[in-house]
């Protein structure tokens, strides 16, 4: 998975994130973001790492969101290392 990849993982996790308001609260709870940091931050690999890392948090509720999006179960992961802060190690 190349970086663009890992966005459009992450994106479609965000966009998951903010149609489940009872999921959106607990995410605003934890992280401290609001809703218009999301907004103006949709964009941002830090914070697009911080939606990947909530829901890599919570198995259930990891496989809810990539029930309902597409995703393959493992995709989020590999997104993640690829994201701000990930440890993707390149093998030769």
């Amino acid at each position: 998975m190349n970086e663009e990849q890992a966005k459009i993982v992450a994106l479609r996790a965000l966009a998951f994130l903010v149609a489940e308001a009872d999921t959106l609260q607990r995410f605003m709870d934890l992280s401290g973001i609001d809703q218009s940091d999301l907004r103006e931050r949709a964009d941002d690999p830090a914070m697009l790492a911080g939606v990947l890392d909530f829901f890599l948090g919570f198995e259930p509720q990891l496989l809810q969101m990539c029930e309902a999006t597409g995703l393959a179960a493992e995709a989020p992961a590999q997104a993640r290392r690829r994201l701000f802060g990930g440890q993707f190690e390149e093998w030769s």
